[in-house]
């Protein structure tokens, strides 16, 4: 999902030649981080794995900012689409 918001923001830097500025590369990035927080998440439940509990915890953890990262890059990929921002 990285590797998508770094697409997005390659799309946004060319497309920013002919429609000018726009702060979608921006939130895109932001968006990159949410998803580069989810993995070290992912990362750290399977390292805490002998403690289940904390394991499971962190778990939740990860898909719950995983499920915040999905609908902020479909947020910002709709407002390219439609060039609001």
């Amino acid at each position: 999902m990285i590797g998508v918001c770094a697409t997005l923001i390659g799309l946004v830097k060319l497309a920013e030649a002919k429609l000018g500025p726009s702060h979608v590369d921006e939130y895109a990035a932001l968006t990159a981080v949410i998803f580069l927080a989810s993995a070290l998440a992912s990362y750290l439940s399977i390292r805490f794995s002998e403690r289940p509990r904390v394991s499971a915890r962190i778990e939740r953890i990860a898909d719950l900012i995983f499920l915040v990262g999905l609908v902020g890059i479909t947020l910002v990929a709709t407002l390219f689409a439609y060039e609001v921002i």
